[in-house]
């Protein structure tokens, strides 16, 4: 009882609702091996709030996992403030070693934040993650931000053109994912991605209430992936005439 009324507020914010059916979804899923890779969004940073779990997005979605699928395992190798081609020196190696067949991956935000940020080099350094990653069979999910520069915790001059950067990393990331196979989690155009109520007290990371809504998009994402498997024709099937 004690737990319901802590995290009363949650389990009764329709932003952090999982979609319909999804519970379903998890228990038919074929994944047992999460691998997260990436920055401080994928590691989880976050500001506990006070009526949500204290618990970051990925670890939600393997949670539920988890409970459907007593031989599932989960790593999350992230770190905060890694650019991107930090994180495939550091990440890349120990998560093929992992095998993972489910991989998520969190990465740009560090490149993004600055005036120098090279889309050319982000979109090499991204595939080159995630290419052998996919080559070895695990199945992409890439995360897309929330739109923190739009929240007006960015103070002028600087909010505008970091706009406009993050707007090309949510798309970039999103080409890339659709060019593996993948599907990337929109969180950039989500109603709430600007409130200023889903981020921490240090205006770069999400609080507790921000994961919870990252993790119910995670959710949907990983739905329309299963929905997909479901729907597409085994291979080397041809269509009834």
């Amino acid at each position: 009882m004690e737990a319901d009324v802590v995290h009363l507020r949650e389990t009764s914010d329709p932003y952090c609702r999982w979609p319909s059916g999804s519970a379903t979804l998890m228990s038919s899923a074929p994944w047992r091996r999460l691998v997260v890779l990436g920055d401080s969004v994928a590691a989880g940073i976050r500001e506990p709030l006070d009526g949500y779990r204290d618990l970051d997005a990925a670890a939600r979605v393997a949670e539920a996992l988890a409970g459907a699928h007593p031989s599932f395992s989960y790593r999350n190798l992230g770190e905060r403030d890694l650019r991107t081609a930090e994180i495939r020196e550091r990440q890349l190696g120990p998560a093929l070693d992992l095998r993972p067949d489910l991989v998520i991956v969190a990465a740009g935000g560090n490149d993004a934040l600055r005036r120098s940020f090279d889309e050319e080099r982000f979109i090499d350094e991204l595939t080159s993650i995630v290419r052998p990653l996919v080559a070895q069979g695990a199945q992409l999910v890439t995360i897309g931000l929330f739109d923190l520069a739009r929240s007006g915790l960015v103070p002028e001059p600087y909010a505008g053109p970091m706009a406009e950067r993050f707007d090309r990393l949510d798309v970039l990331t999103g080409r890339i994912a659709a060019d593996h196979g993948g599907v990337h989690v929109d969180n950039h155009s989500h109603p709430l991605a600007a409130d200023p109520g889903i981020f921490a007290s240090d205006r770069i990371h999400c609080n507790a209430r921000g994961h919870a809504i990252a993790a119910a998009n995670l959710a949907g994402a990983l739905g329309s992936l299963l929905t997909r498997r479901v729907s597409e024709p085994p291979p080397n099937t041809a269509p009834l005439e």
